[in-house]
């Protein structure tokens, strides 16, 4: 077997030659790559004029007397590199290979996505067409953002505009994890989130065939330090009672409130419509509303304080909506500014109220994490346990209740108790004696 393979190998050949016969009006020719698999070949365009007397035939190279000549020299060792790990992957995953289907492969024909970028860049456009219907836009634009430091890793890295997968090793995973952390100084949590984009990309390689070794074996990424993303309640009731007065801060300070009594996100809060709205036989408003992030509906009970927050800005609906939402962006830089106003020494995000609904809405007040898990549309209660934190004063009140309950209740013999304490301190004077006998 290892000969057939060898023989097959020694067949292959990639070549690069001026086609003379199709010259430009400027005098320049085409520059075509040549495949040959046994004795089949095909041509393939590289893109790229160059005029016969800076062509060295023997060589299928520009001669190097300038500069843009050294780039196209390098454009085509980059063009022969991807041919070579095509057929080699052909080879390795289907153990048949023509030269017509090294070509496919390079044009993205026919084949399933070989490089690494070219796979992402299919991964985001699938991805962009989910947006508004069970994705949110920010988990695009967090691959967006991925992808671009990706690409300039690689560029940087291995001087190419894209890398095959049969190529990805452990040490590529550490390369660019290195890159993030030093090269760009990107916090624990960043980093994080870009390998597992890049992560979920490698795994989607794999799943199509493409790869076979998972290149983030054994990779462990540093965890960044948790920090309570809830806000406390003395800094809740700051955000609730501090006057303010500028008008896009204060519309911003109710839509986090509002959250903050709903569990809505950004996503949700900009999809909440009238029709979102339920007034059910008890006279009682719920809000029933899939989650943009993973389709499931959520039923939210509303309380007095959400309610009167819809009822201010009912008059300025300018559509089925129920908020004028702005973009994300300017509630973010609106939240610094509140964040001074209300004397909380915190960078506020908007998630947070997500977070502080969970924990001092709901788990403070006794709701249990099965009921918050409903109300949140959690598919699972791991996730959940992610927003909900049982705080110190939720365990001193359950405390509370536990002695109260316990008081009382339970009972031992008094006599049995004196007795076994007694016998206890007479052992240990014993001990003592002995180690330290008086002296006659």
């Amino acid at each position: 077997m290892e000969k057939n393979t060898k023989a097959k190998r020694s067949t292959f050949a990639i070549l690069f030659y001026l086609n003379t016969s199709k010259r430009r009006k400027d005098g320049t020719c085409p520059i075509v790559g040549r495949i040959t698999v046994d004795t089949n070949s095909v041509q393939f365009s590289t893109k790229i004029n160059l005029s016969s007397p800076d062509w060295d035939a023997k060589k299928g190279r520009a001669k190097k007397e300038r500069k843009e000549l050294s780039e196209i020299n390098r454009t085509l060792d980059r063009l022969e590199k991807q041919v070579k790990a095509h057929y080699s992957r052909i080879v390795e995953t289907e153990g048949y290979v023509t030269a017509e289907r090294v070509k496919n492969a390079m044009n993205g024909v026919g084949e399933k996505a070989s490089n690494l970028l070219q796979l992402f860049q299919e991964h985001n456009t699938e991805f962009e067409k989910r947006v508004g219907v069970n994705r949110v836009y920010d988990t695009y634009y967090s691959y967006l953002l991925t992808y671009k430091h990706l690409s300039n890793f690689i560029r940087m890295k291995y001087n190419s505009e894209d890398v095959p997968l049969i190529s990805l090793t452990h040490k590529f995973v550490n390369d660019f994890d290195f890159y993030l952390r030093v090269e760009k100084r990107m916090q624990a949590s960043t980093v994080l989130g870009r390998m597992i984009a890049l992560k979920k990309i490698i795994t989607r390689a794999i799943n199509q065939g493409t790869l076979r070794r998972n290149p983030f074996m054994n990779y462990v990424v540093e965890q960044p330090l948790k920090k309570y993303r809830h806000l406390t309640e003395e800094e809740f009731q700051k955000l609730l009672t501090t006057p303010i007065t500028t008008k896009r801060y204060y519309r911003t300070r109710d839509w986090f409130v509002f959250s903050s009594f709903t569990g809505l996100s950004y996503a949700d809060m900009c999809a909440l419509s009238v029709d979102n709205l339920i007034t059910e036989q008890d006279g009682s408003t719920w809000i029933k509303i899939p989650r943009q992030k993973t389709g499931t509906v959520c039923s939210i009970k509303l309380l007095s304080i959400p309610l009167m927050i819809i009822e201010k800005y009912k008059d300025e609906r300018k559509t089925d909506k129920v908020f004028n939402m702005i973009s994300l962006s300017n509630i973010c830089i609106n939240l610094k500014e509140i964040a001074k106003l209300c004397g909380i020494d915190r960078n506020l995000t908007y998630h947070m109220a997500r977070h502080t609904y969970a924990t001092q809405t709901c788990i403070s007040q006794g709701v249990p994490i099965e009921t918050l898990s409903k109300l949140m549309g959690h598919c699972s209660i791991q996730t959940t346990q992610l927003y909900a934190k049982i705080t110190n004063q939720k365990v001193n009140e359950d405390m509370k209740k536990l002695f109260t309950k316990v008081s009382g209740k339970y009972q031992v013999l008094e006599s049995d108790i004196t007795s076994d304490i007694a016998h206890k301190k007479f052992s240990q004077w014993l001990k003592v004696k002995q180690i330290f006998p008086e002296k006659k």
